[in-house]
Parts: structure tokens; C-alpha cells; sequence
């Protein structure tokens, strides 16, 4: 594993390590700590110049906790100061890093591929993200129940991300 863009990153480094300030929590995972950082498969999403926005949004919509870090802050010439080189959302359900996109990088497009969110909340918090996301995004697909009993939707949001959400109701809820 080498430097980053600007340098600003060395090695592997611990999920969240307060030794080494200026490292970004949740960048890098260690082995040798078994930091419970990202578990799983995270997407990392090239924003076209809404990386900031988007991630805050995300964030907000999912109550995760938001961390952005400017070009200027690793020393990246590549692209505006204020633009962002690595941010990243973490919460229970929901783990997504993102950037601005610079050089040739090019931006998020979502042809053929969704994020999948099935029962990965209750119900009612799988409603309000999906109505969430819906708010100037696309509906492609109402959130419905399904023959089978299962519900499930797909709305493309507001900053090109293509998402399904689903789950499924006991007789009790």
C-alpha cells in the first residue's frame, strides 16, 4: 500500500487511531488491530463536485455520522481546496466513502447496479429513507408489497445513486 494523492496517507493504519492525527477515521483497517471499522463490502462513490452535499445528505438521511476531508487538508493540488479528497459515512445499516472527482476520474454513474438495503432497519425507518431519497431523486419503482409478502422499491436519488430498498412485515407489525 503506498501514499496517497499528496502523501497525506502512509501504510496501513488502524480504523479511527488517535495516535496518528490527521489520519481519517475509518480510511484504512489494520489487521493486526482487528479495528471494527468497515466490515463489508462499502462502496466509494467519484461525486461530480457535490461530494460534500451528497455525503451530508446521505448522512442525514440515514443518522450516520459524516466525516469529510479536504484537498487542502491532504495536501492535494489536483482540484479545488475546499473540494472533498475522502469522506465517508458510517452507521449501523449504512457505510458509504466518497470523493470529489478530480483528473481523470470520472463521476458516479449507476448503470446496472443498485445499493441494496433489505431488512436492514424496521418498517417504518425503511419507509421514511426511502421517502428520503425520493425527495428530488426518481422513483422507478413504488415501495410495495410484493406477491410473495416481501415490500420493496428502487429510487434513484438526487445525487445519481440507484437504490432498493426492502423488507418484510410479520403479522404482528
Amino acid at each position: 500500500m503506498g501514499e496517497s494523492a499528496g502523501g497525506a496517507l502512509r501504510g496501513i493504519l488502524a480504523c479511527g487511531d488517535a495516535a496518528r492525527p490527521g489520519v481519517p477515521f475509518g480510511y484504512w483497517n489494520s489487521r493486526a488491530t482487528r479495528s471494527p471499522c468497515v466490515t463489508g463490502l462499502t462502496p466509494y462513490v467519484h461525486f461530480p463536485g457535490c461530494a460534500r452535499e451528497a455525503l451530508t445528505f446521505h448522512g442525514d438521511v440515514f443518522g450516520c455520522r459524516v466525516q469529510l476531508h479536504t484537498f487542502a487538508e491532504f495536501n492535494r493540488s489536483d482540484g479545488p481546496p475546499d473540494a472533498i479528497a475522502h469522506g465517508y459515512l458510517l452507521g449501523e445499516s449504512v457505510s458509504i466513502f466518497g470523493a470529489d472527482v478530480a483528473g481523470d476520474t470520472s463521476p458516479v454513474r449507476c448503470d446496472g447496479m443498485m445499493l441494496s438495503l433489505l431488512g436492514t432497519a424496521p418498517p417504518l425507518v425503511m419507509r421514511e429513507w426511502f421517502s428520503q431519497l425520493s425527495q428530488r431523486g426518481r422513483v422507478l419503482d413504488d415501495l410495495q408489497q410484493r406477491p410473495w409478502g416481501a415490500w420493496d422499491g428502487q429510487v434513484v436519488g438526487r445525487y445519481g445513486l440507484h437504490w432498493l430498498l426492502g423488507f418484510e412485515v410479520d403479522d404482528a407489525e
